[in-house]
């Protein structure tokens, strides 16, 4: 497979002058058509939001004519050829999924959370040679798991969340002052995400967050602003950072399931930062999305507090990719239709391919440099 072709773009982001990045232009090399495989589905909560992203993925790749082969994991684990979910599918083995994936030119796991987005599948797609879209198994499997995010941020000198990591099944810690956020470890959506006022509250959400992972973390409740950034790696190495994309939550509040997808969500993008916040949010962002050994694209949930600044919150290395999700939307500001980068996220997988790069991900991380300890 060859490269993906390229144009350059302007960009306004707030408070600085206008960058030129360079943004995937969505043609497709050679003259056959490319043959992807977009998986949906998944046994974790995140079920319903993952078939939402496969369909979306699987109608903007028809778009560009190319030909598209849908495959779904059920809930119970089983996969299916077709959109099995949804009941026009057909039950297959693993081994004849792995058979279908095989004759695909690039996979698309379109799977969130937990047994997809944490390295899961990018450990099946590995080990069948398949080149894919995304993450690989070390850069899903750290940032799925919160702890282990932040402890890798700490040493980047990025702040997070004060906190600690519980067992579901022992005896609860002593919390020095309410409210704390528990959630857990390894889940998405913000499923299993509550904030706890008193003892009483805390034993509940510790056993809510513990039903979808026995290790559940309880932090401080860090009150300020919700800001997300997207970075994008293309086919040619390069990384476009979208711009900071602001979440207005209720004062007190979180951004919770609910919200996500019951609610009307308020998104101010850009989001009004000065020129050093925007500078900080883009810096942390390069750093995580280097340091986890992300590849494709990752979405990194910061804080702005008036109080300890810039503090992490999570990264998402299969973000939501529906028309009218975050990360679109962000690359949308830049010029970027969704088809193009969607598209572009599979080119940029072909070319890992045609460049011996297989697996995606087992693409050389770049050297990431420290820069002291955490606020």
């Amino acid at each position: 497979m060859g490269t993906a072709m390229h144009e350059t773009r302007e960009a306004r982001v707030p408070g600085d002058a206008v960058t030129t990045e360079a943004v995937p232009a969505g043609t497709v090399p050679g003259s056959g058509r490319l043959r992807v495989a977009v998986i949906g589905g998944g046994q974790s909560c995140e079920h319903d939001v993952s078939l939402a992203t496969a369909a979306s993925v699987g109608e903007a790749l028809e778009a560009r004519d190319v030909d598209v082969v849908r495959l779904t994991i059920g809930r119970d684990g089983r996969w299916f050829d077709g959109y099995g979910s949804l009941g026009d599918g057909v039950g297959v083995s693993l081994t004849a999924a792995v058979g279908i994936l095989s004759g695909c030119d690039v996979a698309f796991p379109a799977v969130h959370g937990p047994r997809g987005e944490d390295g899961t599948l990018a450990g099946l797609l590995d080990l069948a040679g398949i080149p894919y879209v995304g993450s690989g198994v070390r850069g899903g499997a750290l940032a799925m798991d919160k702890w282990t995010t932040k402890l890798v941020a700490r040493e980047l000198g990025i702040a997070v969340a004060g906190g600690r990591l519980v067992d579901a099944r022992s005896p609860l810690p002593t919390v020095r002052s309410f409210p704390v956020v528990v959630k857990p470890v390894a889940s998405g959506s913000s499923h299993g995400v509550t904030v706890a006022h008193d003892d009483v509250e805390l034993r509940a959400s510790v056993t809510r967050a513990g039903l979808l992972d026995e290790r559940v973390l309880v932090e401080d409740f860090v009150a300020g602003r919700e800001i997300d950034v997207a970075v994008l790696e293309t086919a040619d190495g390069a990384r476009v950072v979208g711009p900071p994309l602001e979440i207005v939550v209720p004062t007190g509040g979180v951004f919770d399931t609910a919200d996500k997808y019951d609610g009307d969500p308020t998104f101010l993008l850009p989001a009004p930062v000065s020129p050093a916040e925007h500078a900080a949010l883009r810096e942390a962002a390069l750093a995580l999305f280097d340091a986890l050994g992300c590849h494709g694209v990752a979405r990194f949930d910061f804080f702005l507090s008036p109080v300890h600044g810039l503090v992490l919150n999570e990264v998402n290395t299969m973000p939501g990719m529906t028309a009218t999700s975050q990360v679109p939307k962000m690359f949308a500001a830049l010029g970027t239709r969704y088809e193009d980068l969607v598209e572009g996220l599979v080119l940029a997988a072909a070319a890992a391919r045609a460049a011996g790069q297989v697996p995606t991900g087992a693409v050389p991380p770049r050297a990431v440099t420290m820069r002291g300890s955490a606020a």
